[in-house]
This record gives C-alpha cells, structure tokens and sequence, in this order.
C-alpha cells in the first residue's frame, strides 16, 4: 500500500514540476498565485486520500530508509505554503523598492591651517585635523506619479551633530501634463548657485546659501527653471512680528543637449528679500536689524567638450548692514558681496586639474578679501576619489592665510 501511494504522489509531483519547469519563465506573479493555489488544494486532497487508505491522521513521519532531505506529504503542503507567503512579502517588497531611491556620499578630510597675524607681537597659529566632513543619505520617494518626497540626512564633524535633516519636503510637479511644480519642506531657497570644482566651498556660498523651510513653486520646460519661494525668517526687522516675509525669486536656463554641440551653458539670477538670513550671515546678525537688506546673485557656468569648464558668481547685497550689526563689520557700515571665478581642466577621464580667484567685499576677517588656489582631483576607482588643494588668501584686516586640505570620498 506505501508503494502505491508513494507512487500516486510522485507522480502528481512530476506532472507539477514538469508543467512547471515549461513555463516558469512566462508566468507572471499572479498566474504562480494561482498554480500555487491549485497545487495546494490538490496536495491537501490527496493527503485526505492517503489518510483514508493509511487510517491515521497525518503522514508526517519519514520512513527508516528515506534520506536526510525527504519531505512527507504533510511538509510538503507546509512548504507550499511558506512559498506562497514568500512570493507576497517579496511582491510587496519589490513594489517598495522601485519607488524608493538611496544615495549619498562620504568624504574624510584632512587640512593644515597657518594664518599670519599683520598685528605686531600677534603669534601664528597653525592647525591640523582629520575629520569626517561629510556623512550625507539622500532618501527620494515617488509616492505617485505626481506626488514624492525628498530627504537628507547630513552629519558634519563639529558643525551638524548628532545627525541634522539637511533637507525634507514634498514634490508635486505635472510630470509631462504641465511644467509646473511645487516643493514644501526644508530646503535651500533657489538663491545663488556656488558650483565648484574645489573640495572648499567658494566664499558666494559663505554669504549666500540658505536653508529655510519654506514653499517653493515653479515652472520648468525646454531648460528654463523659473520659481520663487516665501519663508518666515530667522533676523527680523526691529519691533516686526514674527510672520513669513522671507522671499526669494530666480530665473535659470540650461542649454538643452544638443542645442550648443559639444559645450554644456547654464547661467541665472536670483533675488532674496533679506540675505541676513543666509547659513553664513545669520549667525554673524543678532536676532533683529533695523531692516532686511536685500540680496541678488548672478552666475555663468561653461563646459567644452566635457574637458574645460568655467565657473563664475557673484553675490552681494543691495544695501548696506548698520554698524555693530555684524560681528566683523569692526564699526561701520558694511554692504558684504563676494565673487568667484574657477578655471578646471580634464586632460584625462579620470583627472581634473583647477585653478581659482575669488574675493570679497566688507566681510571683515570673516573671509578673505582675496584668494586664489588648485586643486588636483583624481579618480581612482568608479565613485571613489582623492583630491587636494591648496588656498592662499588675505583679509581686510591684512591678516593671511594658507590651507592645505586634503579629502577622500565616495558617492552611491
């Protein structure tokens, strides 16, 4: 009797295997739910038979001889259904994961600082450091075909810890429908630009960058990205309410590819209502001025070939800070700007070779009046490089400075 029924279900599992093995390549998930299901309901009514003929309950004992790997009827049935909660799990899982995207970067520096002091009887100090410079995760998820999110985990050594949301808020744009977009969250507000090819920010971005939370809206077609945004402000004006007054304009255009052959061009102005609220000005403010100072940024950005490209900004203000408002202003008045000029050459795919001039107005001993620099920065496997770089600059105050910085780093 034992062979007979070992016969029966062998040969059930054969035709099972043998229709499966044909069309296994074909099916989609939801035709294997379905012969999953099928084989189920014909497993359990055969071990109902078996019960019958063997006059127990269950087969699940494995006979003395059967080797280490057999499986009674009763596994068997388990094991399709396992199977079944796999394939369900994994289905959900994979429907997660096309809709959400990871990326990021590491960079591990190390510098060495030495600033010579104009004041008489003043010492030198020099400094050296490693550091982590930068620990970025950048989460994107489309949620629907016109609504995502976006954030950004950010952790710099001795300036964002424990871990900051560098960046967090909703996209909800018209897709191919309509050109138009809206974002909602923290962000950087669309003023300035500050590319560069060096491992040191330029002194634009010192004075211009800002991240606020804020709404942005936009329209965007055949490389014009025309938007604005409104935000509420850390530097109020004196006796003002605490209310959203922030506004930031900016007009870009990208040259669609193929338009110029063989060269890349974008180049844009931007507009903000008070540029004290910037990364770098809002904590040289105190908590209130006497009036928001408006701030405006152009730039012009140039690539030839993908081997010779040009960078160039400025940013600066429209107005002047009264004095005593920023700390360096040293009592006067001050109307802060800042410029940068980058000149990088690829002689081969994996090495890039820059030189730059950049300099300021009014900022003090804040940031150099005058700097120039190279940097050298090589690519040693896909996504991983190292690069130094070398500045040389002088503040208002005639003091000068020398920094050598190195830095290796990964993106993903």
């Amino acid at each position: 009797m034992k062979k007979r029924i070992i016969a029966i279900v062998l040969g059930i599992l054969g035709g099972f295997c043998l229709a499966g093995s044909s069309t296994a390549q074909d099916v989609t998930k939801e035709e294997l739910m379905k012969e999953l299901k099928t084989m189920k309901s014909r497993i359990e009514a055969l071990e109902k038979r078996i019960q019958e003929l063997e006059g127990t309950e269950e087969v699940t004992k494995a006979p003395p001889e059967a080797p280490a790997h057999y499986h009674s009827v009763k596994g068997l049935a388990d094991r399709v259904r396992r199977l079944e909660a796999e394939i369900q799990e994994k289905g959900a899982i994979g429907q997660w994961a096309r809709k959400v995207s990871l990326s990021g970067r590491l960079e591990v520096e190390t510098n060495y600082e030495r600033i010579d002091y104009d004041e008489p009887g003043a010492d030198d100090t020099t400094t050296s450091d490693i550091t982590l410079a930068t620990a970025e995760l950048d989460v994107d998820v489309d949620v629907t075909h016109h609504v995502g999110g976006h954030i950004a985990f950010l952790w710099e050594e001795d300036d964002t810890e424990p871990v900051d949301i560098d960046e967090g808020f909703i996209i909800i744009d018209g897709k191919e429908q309509v050109p138009l977009y809206l974002n909602a969250g923290k962000m950087y507000v669309p003023f300035g630009y500050y590319e560069s090819h060096f491992i040191s920010d330029p002194i634009t971005n010192s004075i211009g960058e800002t991240s606020q939370s804020a709404i942005k809206v936009g329209f965007a077609e055949y490389g014009l990205d025309l938007c604005a945004a409104v935000f509420n402000g850390d530097v109020d004006e004196t006796g003002d309410d605490d209310r959203i007054d922030g506004f930031v304009g900016s007009i870009r255009w990208t040259a669609p590819e193929g338009m110029l052959p063989a060269m890349g061009f974008t180049a844009g102005v931007s507009y903000i209502s008070n540029i004290g609220d910037s990364d770098g000005l809002e904590g040289e403010l105190p908590g209130t001025i006497r009036r928001h100072i408006d701030g405006i940024g152009s730039f012009l950005s140039l690539s030839f070939m993908d081997k010779y490209f040009v960078e160039l900004e400025y940013i600066g203000t429209l107005d002047e800070f009264q004095a005593g408002e920023l700390s360096f202003d040293r009592g006067k008045k001050a109307k802060p700007q800042a410029w940068n000029m980058e000149f990088a050459w690829r002689p081969m795919e994996p090495l890039e070779i820059g030189f730059k001039y950049e300099g300021s107005d009014d900022l003090g001993d804040f940031e150099p009046e005058s700097q120039w620099g190279a940097v050298v920065n090589y690519s040693i496997f896909e996504n991983t490089s190292v690069a130094i770089e070398y500045l040389h600059g002088k503040y208002e105050t005639d003091d000068t400075r020398d920094l050598v910085t190195g830095q290796l780093a990964i993106t993903f």
